[in-house]
């Protein structure tokens, strides 16, 4: 049997909301059937019948006591005349839910959303704290950036946190020790500054002069992280509560000279803002 999302929503209370436009009813005995695509596990929600002449139907599925694990969580619907992967025209969120969704701690995230090949699936994911990122500039020798924290339970309001943003270096290349003939590797540094946070709203501007200063071998990849106060881990800086996966790969930041060393941001592979200076 055809079966076509038309509408598709994870709301806040992490209910997986659906609704079908069928080609006949749904018959006693359907079933929903989650299966994670990298290992074939699949989950089944047991789903009730719909009226005898019914061409649409809705359907409400709590997802936290299925236990998913994170992944991509691809759907069918099993009939008795066997099963169906489900057709989706909706994308499944929208930016603006996937922002208020994040306003909520939590430790497990939902998302449904429409596959390239035109089909519903699930994305879950461990949902930790985070700042982010909306917006990043290099302008008049400062790094700066805006954003939203993530999952952290603070309350969307008009209230200041004192904050701080560093940027660490991490991994340092390894020297050689002149007298012992060893290589070593220098201690990790880390400038920061003071940032502003209001509610969930941050920014924050670190000096590059005093970056590419703090480096002394002009060559190094630095980790930005925002420390809130109410928050009690600092927070990395990373853009996922978007439809742009592999940022790494799509967007190319032009470098900015700082006395003569080039320095641009960068994202990593899964999604984190790195600041890469000298490369």
């Amino acid at each position: 049997m055809r079966v076509v999302v038309t509408d598709a929503e994870v709301t806040l209370a992490d209910v997986l909301s659906l609704r079908l436009a069928i080609e006949g009813p749904l018959k006693p005995g359907t079933k929903l059937v989650l299966r994670h695509r990298a290992t074939g596990v699949e989950r089944e929600v047991a789903l009730g019948a719909s009226r005898a002449k019914a061409r649409d139907a809705t359907l409400a599925v709590s997802l936290a006591p299925l236990t998913l694990a994170a992944g991509r969580w691809d759907t069918y619907l099993r009939q008795e005349d066997g099963r169906t992967r489900i057709r989706s025209v909706d994308p499944g969120f929208s930016l603006d839910h996937l922002d208020t969704y994040a306003l909520s701690k939590r430790t497990v995230a939902y998302r449904a959303y429409r596959t390239r090949n035109g089909y519903l699936a699930l994305k879950v994911s461990d949902a930790e704290p985070a700042a982010e990122v909306r917006a990043v500039w290099f302008r008049e020798g400062r790094f700066e950036v805006t954003g939203l924290l993530a999952y952290t339970g603070l309350d969307d309001d008009d209230s200041r946190h004192e904050a701080r943003l560093s940027l660490r270096r991490r991994q340092p290349s390894l020297v050689r020790d002149a007298r012992e003939g060893v290589r070593t590797a220098p201690a990790p540094t880390t400038v920061a500054a003071a940032a502003t946070v209001q509610g969930v709203r941050f920014h924050a501007a670190v000096s590059l002069v005093d970056v590419v200063a703090a480096d002394p071998e002009g060559v190094g990849m630095w980790e930005p992280s925002l420390e809130v106060e109410g928050v009690p881990t600092p927070l990395r800086l990373a853009s996922r509560l978007d439809d742009v996966d592999g940022k790494r790969r799509r967007l190319n930041y032009p470098a900015m000279s700082v006395d003569g060393v080039p320095v641009r941001p960068c994202y990593t592979a899964d999604d984190e803002l790195r600041i890469e200076v000298g490369a």
